[in-house]
């Protein structure tokens, strides 16, 4: 397969594009150990979401 005189060009554009990919995966998985672990102190602190409760429980 030949690439023709663009074939650095279409190389760096493919190795560019997998980077930003995996960079974002990572950030994503990091982001989301974030904040379950931030969820998770949360509710050990005994803070509950009002969406969580009823409309009767509100007031």
């Amino acid at each position: 397969m030949s690439l023709g005189p663009y074939a650095s060009f279409i190389a760096t554009s493919y190795l560019l594009v997998a980077a930003v990919v995996l960079i974002l995966i990572a950030w994503i998985a990091t982001d989301y150990r974030r904040q379950t672990m931030r969820l998770r102190e949360l509710d050990a602190a005994g803070v509950i979401r009002r969406s969580g409760r009823s409309a009767a429980e509100i007031r």
